[in-house]
């Protein structure tokens, strides 16, 4: 593992960090936040998978989660969102596929599928490499994310209850397989057997039986993907009649940018914290 660089912030450590992965075939960058309760044991973790076109980058400089993160003494975990590099296929210009758009599937589909196993990146080798070199309790872990990384917390979360103790999401695309901007998506990386694309649906995996005790979503009402590419409502019913306990806050004027995520972050920090203790 590489050491790309390390500040100091609110009595922890800021890093950003780059090593080769396998299941991607490609070099991975990721930042760690460390809040200073390390130095009396490890601490629980807490997993934020970002969105469309961003990187590690996007939440590190403006979700503003560090004095939430210090104050609670959680270690947060910041991935890209896809592999990268010139021999990894792509479609440069479309936003919503390849670079910046792995969606935490693991691909199918040549010539995606050896690169685009961003699900197994996430679920397997990036836990295993944080465990080694963190003081990380991997026995306390949540997920969050925004968008297509709240759609990845909430699939993740379904599929390893035994893991995750706490899951929440800003604006989470919830039911991908239905939503004009993945549809497309899902179809290069799985293949058109639409069957397949279930086990990376958060509505159709609780529809499948899949459970977890309880999740937290922010969404604005100003958002402009709200009526297309989210959709919290299909969540919202799929949640009821599985009895699955579902706080939903529309957020009235917010919309899908960075200023609505850092706006919520520490009520999501705090609502985990109280979850992973």
């Amino acid at each position: 593992m590489e050491i790309v660089s390390k500040a100091k912030s609110h009595g922890g450590v800021q890093g950003v960090y780059r090593h080769a992965s396998d299941a991607t075939g490609t070099p991975m960058t990721f930042a760690v936040f460390v809040p200073p309760q390390v130095d009396s044991g490890p601490v629980p973790v807490l997993w934020y998978l970002s969105g469309l076109t961003c990187t590690h980058a996007n939440v590190m400089e403006k979700g503003e989660y560090r004095a939430a993160a210090a104050q609670h003494g959680v270690i947060i975990v910041a991935p890209d969102t896809s592999p990268r590099g010139e021999n990894v296929p792509d479609e440069p210009g479309n936003w919503q596929f390849g670079s910046g758009a792995g969606f935490y599937v693991d691909a199918t589909q040549a010539p995606f599928s050896t690169n685009y196993n961003m699900y197994s990146y996430i679920v397997d080798e990036l836990p295993a490499l944080i465990a080694s070199q963190f003081p990380a309790d991997m026995k306390r872990q949540g997920i969050f994310g925004h968008s297509m990384g709240g759609h990845g917390a909430l699939t993740i979360a379904l599929k390893h209850p035994d893991r995750f103790k706490s899951c929440s999401a800003f604006a989470p695309i919830v039911n991908p397989s239905t939503a004009d901007w993945s549809r497309p998506a899902f179809e290069k990386y799985l293949g058109k057997d639409e069957t397949a694309w279930r086990e990376y649906d958060a509505v159709s995996l609780i529809e499948d039986g899949r459970r977890f005790p309880e999740f937290l979503v922010d969404q604005g009402t100003a958002d402009s993907f709200l009526t297309t590419g989210l959709r919290p409502e299909l969540l919202a019913e799929a949640c009821r009649k599985a009895q699955i306990p579902l706080r939903l806050n529309m957020r009235e004027g917010y919309d899908h940018s960075y200023f609505f995520i850092s706006s919520f972050m520490a009520d999501h920090i705090d609502w985990h914290a109280a979850r992973l203790k």
